[in-house]
Formats: structure tokens, C-alpha cells, sequence
């Protein structure tokens, strides 16, 4: 055998090889692409990494029982300090699940700045665990100057494995001075 078709043969040789590695590339490249819905398949069914779409995991229940509703009732008060409080409504039937946002007003009747911190209590005492905020003026200390009035936000989701026989909860603020400027002093 010649030289030249040795070399023939290996440049055919490196020819198939090289058609060889190119198609393995290309169905090694779609089987990555088609791992994606497998993978996000497998992670939804056990509930690993979930994702909703944004990148981001999901953590809150989306799910609603609209089987049933429960009767939140909102409270406030500011007897430990010389602030007007009140909720925006009084109460409200929601479904289990459904996000909410209900308003608070809080007026600083003093002539200076006052901070006072919220603290929030639930009836029946066993609601708490299923009463998820999501964002509260509770979270932290509230200044208010001489006499101005703020509308505070309350973001809530009821989980829907509160127990069926709670049909009402009372949601109640009680702001409380946080510096003692604000405290209401009984009369002498």
C-alpha cells in the first residue's frame, strides 16, 4: 500500500470520526435542553426547589379553600400611649388562601415625635400559627412626628389548614412607647 492512500484512509478515518463527535455533540446538547421539564417535573413532585416561573421559590400557599370563609375582626388600641389607632374596617369574611390587605390610621396627637412599637395578639389564641403576615407595622418601631397621621398596611394569608371549627378571628394591635415621650399619664 502507498504512502498516499495511507493517507487517504486516515484523512477518511478522521472524517467519520470527526461526523461521529459532531452528531454525539448535538444529541448531548438536546438531551441538556431536554432535561429541563423532566427536571423541574421531578422537583414539583417533590417539592424541592420549587420555582414559580420568576426564579424564585415559592413559599406562601397559593391554594383557596373556597369551601369554606373565616370572619377576621380587627381591633386597636393605644392606651399605653397618647396615639388615636384604628383599623380601616372592622372585619372581614375571607376564604383560606386569600391574600388580604386591610389599613390601619394612627394618628400622634402629642406636640413632639413619638415611636412606639406594635404588638399584635390573636383570639382564639391557637389562630396565631395559622395567621401568616407578610408585611406588618409590626415588624418594626413606628415614629411619628407632632401630630401626623400615617395609614399602615396589613398583608395577611390565612393557612388553609386552620382548623375547620375556627370560624372567627380577632386580629388586636396594641401600640406601645418605645422611648416613654408619648406615654398617656393618668390624671393626679
Amino acid at each position: 500500500m502507498s504512502e498516499a492512500v495511507q493517507i487517504l484512509d486516515a484523512r477518511a478515518n478522521n472524517r467519520d470520526t470527526l461526523k461521529k463527535l459532531l452528531v454525539i455533540t448535538l444529541l448531548m446538547f438536546g438531551f441538556g435542553f431536554a432535561l429541563v421539564p423532566f427536571y423541574k417535573k421531578i422537583c414539583e413532585v417533590t417539592g424541592v426547589n420549587n420555582l414559580d416561573g420568576s426564579g424564585t421559590p415559592t413559599t406562601a400557599n397559593t391554594q383557596v379553600d373556597l369551601t369554606r370563609k373565616v370572619t377576621v375582626e380587627f381591633d386597636a388600641n393605644a392606651n399605653h400611649l397618647a396615639w388615636q389607632f384604628k383599623p380601616m374596617t372592622r372585619g372581614l369574611a375571607i376564604h383560606p388562601g386569600e391574600l388580604t390587605t386591610v389599613m390601619y390610621q394612627v394618628t400622634n396627637t402629642m406636640d413632639h415625635a413619638v415611636t412606639g412599637q406594635a404588638i399584635p395578639s390573636y383570639a382564639p389564641k391557637e389562630s396565631a400559627a395559622y395567621f401568616k403576615k407578610l408585611e406588618c407595622f409590626c415588624f418594626t418601631q413606628q415614629t411619628l412626628q407632632a401630630h401626623e397621621t400615617k395609614m399602615f398596611p396589613v398583608v395577611f394569608v390565612i393557612d388553609t389548614k386552620l382548623y375547620k371549627g375556627i370560624e372567627t378571628i380577632t386580629l388586636s394591635y396594641t401600640f406601645f412607647d418605645v422611648a416613654g415621650t408619648g406615654t398617656v399619664r393618668a390624671p393626679s
